[in-house]
């Protein structure tokens, strides 16, 4: 259990005790310095703590806003703070330098100190008339040793210490005044979202959230039912009938309620942890990738017998590129200063338009109305008809956000950092390969060439592949991609438009793969590639993930023993050059390869993120998915 400090004299008729224990707290109380002291050494160093002022007054929403927020090492509203374990030792310097020296001889009278200066360090968090601890203070004696409280946006929501009785009665009607319950739902619901999950969704999910929490539910097992509820979405579309699609349209419609709800609920309760930001991340792009290949399977098993796995690969390949335009550009502008262009002014000003706003949400199909259309048109369609509305809605959105990037990156004048031009690297995820053709370069590419090089390599790769599919010239071709890839990377990746060079590489990579096992013709070639491209591209959200959460890509190891992009390549177009002409020796490679790059990638990824050292990365901004 945490322990709350409650710090200063009790206050009459007061209910933060109760507050506190509500929260979860074991509430201990210390008049003065010292006795705080002494209860926070108490406290087992793994524990949260809290310290509390006995005359705060405000919501209990503030307080376990400010208290219980696990994502921040420190945190902090007028009259509360809370600490989690890295910052313990932080906050016991502080409050041992507010704790009074023992009395010593009498010294001789000097000088007063001017106003609003410290006659000794060992006062700076100790109230002068009753000598108890301060949390205020301690906070800023916090931020002082580097650990900068987080400070909640409290919104209408009251946190206040009142010096008297008449500051009191005027903070009880304050808070009096809002319902924090119904604050608290509100915020549960991100403040920008898509227009289909904003009017049709959040109204009532919020409400579902609430009532989890109430049950002890906790946003990882919503998250996994929102995963199983998926995957059965999934098989009753392989069923090929009818009430099947129709099923599988209800059924993916109440994953993405659900999937609403785990993070509402989070928010609701403040339950966040690096399991559940694993979760998070990853299971969004298995639910649709996994009802894609129900669909294909489903198309298949009914009564046309109707092949649709190319056009499954291609919608995976599609919205997964445009993930990695997303992904690649915000990194690319996470830090960079002098950010501003014309386009972005623009785009700042149709924002004070209302209806432009959820016009603009909406061209980008985010996941709620990318769903709720799929959904439709599987209980309403074919799977094939499904699929070429969703690969026209994808690549209508996809040439819009990428248009409006272009032209922010060419008429803004952004000096880009070092954090941007390594996480452009470690996305472009380059093998050995790659990486001894940029050392090698005699010259590094400057200003537009590392995305011309990275266009040119792409454009002869997936051309030679479409032109002779089963021969020897793809393999010339993919080794003409590594040389142009290794140039592409040779020098930081600085310039107005290097984060185009990660996207072209997925295309690049993803696109050859569903070329050659189209135009293979092989039994079972697409279905093998979409498990393999399935697999490349968890690869690439696990490492967009850590990079977010600021420890970098995956181990160089393990890029260097999956190849890297190119070495894949080459092993692809390898395999499709020398098992053409044998039954099934291609499909078999392909599911060997998905296997194998599968159990390293996994194996990896499940062991970083379930560590302690893993960030608790939770997606808090709205941004489309």
């Amino acid at each position: 259990m945490s322990t709350a400090i409650l710090t200063g004299d009790p206050v009459a008729g007061s209910s933060l005790e109760d507050d506190l224990r509500s929260l979860g707290f074991d509430v201990r109380r210390a008049t003065d310095a010292a006795g705080v002291a002494a209860e926070l050494a108490a406290v087992p160093v793994r524990e949260r703590v809290a310290l509390v002022d006995a005359r705060f007054m405000g919501h209990v929403h503030a307080l376990r806003l400010a208290l219980t927020d696990p994502r921040f090492p420190a945190a902090a509203v007028p009259g509360a703070l809370g600490v989690q374990a890295e910052a313990r030792t932080a906050l016991t310097r502080a409050v041992t330098a507010a704790t009074p020296a023992p009395a010593l001889e009498p010294a001789a009278p000097g000088p007063a100190p001017a106003d609003g200066e410290i006659h000794d360090v060992r006062d700076a968090g100790v109230t002068p008339a009753t000598g108890a601890v301060l949390p205020d203070d301690l906070a800023i004696a916090l931020g002082a040793d580097g650990i900068t409280p987080h400070r909640p946006e409290l919104g209408v929501l009251v946190a206040a210490v009142p010096g008297d009785a008449l500051e009191r009665a005027r903070t009880r009607d304050a808070v009096d005044a809002v319902d924090d319950e119904r604050v608290r739902l509100r915020t549960a619901v991100k403040s920008r979202d898509g227009f289909f999950t904003t009017f049709c969704i959040s109204p009532y999910s919020r409400y579902i959230a609430r009532w989890c929490a109430r049950r002890g539910l906790t946003p990882n097992q919503v998250t996994t039912a929102s995963l199983l509820t998926a995957l059965i979405a999934a098989g009753c579309a392989a069923t090929g009938t009818r009430p099947g699609f129709i099923a599988a349209g209800v059924l993916l419609i109440a994953s993405f309620v659900l999937d609403c709800t785990d993070g509402q609920l989070a928010r609701y309760s403040l339950q966040y942890s690096t399991l559940g930001a694993w979760l998070d991340a990853t299971f969004d792009r298995a639910k649709e990738y996994a009802y894609y290949a129900g669909l294909a399977l489903g198309a298949a098993r009914g009564g046309g017998h109707d092949d649709v796995w190319a056009l499954a690969l291609g919608a995976m390949v599609l919205q997964t590129c445009r993930h990695v335009v997303d992904f690649s550009f915000n990194e690319a502008n996470h830090d960079a200063t002098g950010n501003t262009s014309p386009t972005a002014a623009l785009s700042d000003r149709l924002d004070s338009v209302g209806w432009t706003v959820w016009l603009r949400r909406m061209i980008v199909l985010p996941i709620g109305e990318r769903w709720a259309m799929i959904a439709v048109l599987t209980a309403c369609t074919t799977p094939r008809i499904t699929f070429w509305v969703l690969i026209a809605g994808c690549a209508l959105a996809a040439c819009y956000t990428t248009a409006g990037r272009v032209l922010r990156s060419l008429t803004r004048r952004a000096e880009r950092t070092e954090r941007a031009a390594r996480a452009l690297a470690e996305l472009a995820d380059s093998g050995p390969i790659a990486e001894l053709i940029a050392k090698a370069a005699a010259r590094r590419p400057r200003g537009f060439l590392a995305p011309l090089f990275a266009a040119l390599g792409a454009a002869l790769l997936v051309s030679c592949a479409a032109a002779a599919p089963s021969g020897w010239l793809p393999v010339a071709a993919a080794g003409g991609y590594a040389l142009c890839a290794g140039l592409a990377v040779a020098a930081r990746l600085t310039g107005p438009l290097d984060w185009l060079v990660p996207p072209v590489f997925r295309a690049a990579e993803y696109g050859t793969i569903l070329v050659l096992a189209a135009r293979s013709e092989v039994n079972g070639a697409l279905p093998a590639a979409f498990g393999l491209v399935a697999a490349v591209a968890y690869h690439h959200y696990d490492t967009v993930y850590r990079i977010r959460g600021g420890t970098g890509a995956p181990p160089h190891w393990l890029v260097r023993a999956i190849g890297g992009h190119e070495g894949r390549i080459l092993a692809v177009t390898f395999a499709a050059a020398l098992l053409h002409d044998q039954n099934h020796g291609f499909t078999i490679a392909l599911t060997a390869l998905a296997a194998a790059l599968a159990l390293a990638v996994l194996i990896e990824s499940i062991r970083f993120w379930v560590s302690s050292g893993a960030p608790a990365v939770h997606d808090e901004t709205g941004e489309p998915a």
